[in-house]
């Protein structure tokens, strides 16, 4: 099997997704739209775990600026099989700035 990342295999990459998209998918037609993004993620949490996928809450995340680690971090909303990387999102529309604010999060390494 061909290895994306060398982390885990495009099948198994195929395997979670479908999971994590399904689980989307009943939270939001179970919650509808205009709340919180915090009950998003709760209750996304308890789905993806009900389907067998081991997930972390408010990782955090430590930034790095020129070499140097600084006293603030970023919390990555939930991270899936310490390979993905979700932050939710509880809006109408997705803007440039909201794809700024994550992506030092996919530049990164992610440490417990």
């Amino acid at each position: 099997m061909e290895k994306i990342k060398n982390l885990i295999s495009e099948e198994e990459l195929n395997q979670i997704s479908s999971k994590i998209i399904g689980a989307a998918i009943d939270v939001h037609r179970e919650l509808g739209p205009g709340l919180l993004e915090s009950v998003y993620e709760y209750c996304f949490f308890e789905e993806l775990t009900n389907r067998g996928l081991f997930v972390k809450k408010q990782v955090q995340l430590p930034i790095i600026y020129k070499g140097r680690i600084l006293e603030k971090d970023f919390f990555i909303d939930l991270l899936i099989d310490d390979e993905i990387v979700i932050e939710i999102k509880a809006i109408e529309i997705i803007l440039p700035v909201h794809e700024v604010q994550w992506s030092p999060i996919s530049n990164s390494r992610i440490k417990d």
